[in-house]
């Protein structure tokens, strides 16, 4: 019996230590599992557990007296992190409005020091939220007990884009938004779709005065009353138009809008020939089409990106921004900035590649001043555009 009992316990101990080590190459595989899985972006989602650097500074050349002197200047966020994400501060006097802010919850301390630079009061007169991704409106979308971008300052008219694909409405980010809404309705914001601001219903209007002769314009676009595939095509698109109508400059925001979007953005509308565009969908392939190119044909171009990220792909000439964006941009305009550069996206690193970038005018100005935090090089001419892009015909000569 003793004998038995000895060599029940020894082959329980056998039994539990193969137990154990089973359990550990499990648990290796799987955590080896997860770390790829999870290294594989998919779609748009941006964990929210990930941990973020301090928010950048405005940098020492970075006057903003002298940007806020201007009637109207244009500021293109650092958002703080390795991601890419579209965040746009328009400044007109002491009216301001805000455009976007991504990339993720965690760049809210970035966006809200930022705008605490350029806006004494504390209000937001007017938020455009273009689409419902969350490299977008993340800042809007915050969960319970977190301060939103729509807490923090008193945000008067809100306009949002008046369709989501099939299946948003059950996601949580998206059921944060709506809430974070709903909140700035209680607290007597103005809140409009696109599509409402087109027909009039309700006292909105596609047309809003700015002071210092700039008007904010809503331009209309098929996707506002349309289900399209991709999220970007819902983008809300407007223009901010400076000065007189002969002689008047124009800037024109697109969020993502993709190349059916802008073929239909092209027929819908009366484009001019434009001061300033926001790169569309970041720089993507997918986006600044020659069908809009050819009509706006911009002077400036500015790239809300991480340039060289490989967040949604390996692929380095579609990392934003893209080859593609280059080729398609060039005979237009040599003049295109871009706000941050990935150094290493497995360990989050990222620096400034024009860093804040602010686009500066007054009525009577012929063109624009670009300022920027960390540097005023034109992409063509940075050291990483030599190493990972291919120069296109139109800037070999410039």
């Amino acid at each position: 019996m003793a004998r038995y009992s000895e060599r029940n316990k020894k082959t329980g101990r056998f039994l539990l230590g193969l137990v154990l080590l089973l359990c550990l190459v499990a648990g290796i595989a799987g955590g080896a599992f997860l770390k790829v899985y999870l290294s594989v972006p998919a779609g748009y989602y941006i964990p929210q557990t990930e941990k973020f650097t301090p928010a950048p500074s405005l940098g020492d050349g970075y006057d903003v007296q002298t940007i806020s002197s201007y009637d109207l200047s244009v500021h293109f966020l650092e958002l703080g992190n390795k991601y890419t994400g579209d965040c746009t501060l328009v400044k007109v006097g002491d009216t301001e409005v805000l455009i976007d802010a991504g990339s993720a919850t965690g760049s809210i301390p970035a966006i809200s020091r930022y705008i605490d630079s350029f806006c004494e009061d504390g209000v937001l007169e007017y938020v455009i939220v273009t689409h419902a991704h969350e490299d977008h409106y993340a800042g809007f979308a915050t969960g319970e007990g977190t301060e939103s971008l729509l807490d923090m300052y008193q945000c008067e008219t809100i306009i949002t884009f008046s369709q989501i694909t099939a299946g948003k409405e059950s996601q949580r980010m998206y059921r944060n938004f709506e809430r974070e809404l709903s909140e700035a309705e209680e607290r007597d914001a103005e809140v409009y779709t696109a599509a409402e601001c087109m027909t009039g219903e309700g006292g909105a209007r596609d047309r809003y005065d700015l002071g210092h002769g700039v008007e904010l314009q809503i331009l209309d676009s098929y996707y506002y009353y349309n289900r399209a595939s991709s999220e970007n095509d819902h983008s809300v698109c407007v223009m901010l138009n400076q000065g007189e109508r002969e002689s008047a400059k124009h800037y024109l925001f697109t969020g993502d809008l993709e190349e059916k979007g802008e073929e239909y953005l092209v027929e819908m509308n009366d484009l001019p020939k434009v001061e300033l565009y926001k790169a569309g969908h970041h720089g993507s392939k997918t986006s600044s089409s020659d069908a809009l190119m050819g009509v706006v044909d911009p002077n400036i171009v500015c790239v809300c990106c991480c340039a060289g990220s490989s967040e949604y792909t390996k692929t380095e000439e579609n990392q934003f921004p893209t080859q593609a964006f280059i080729d398609r941009i060039a005979p237009h305009t040599a003049e295109v900035y871009v706000t941050s550069l990935c150094t290493d996206y497995a360990k989050g690193q990222f620096t400034s590649f024009n860093g804040n970038i602010a686009v500066c005018a007054d009525g009577d100005d012929a063109r624009a001043t670009v300022y920027a935090s960390d540097n005023t090089t034109p992409l063509k001419d940075t050291e990483w555009f030599r190493e990972h892009r291919t120069v296109p015909d139109a800037w070999k000569a410039t």
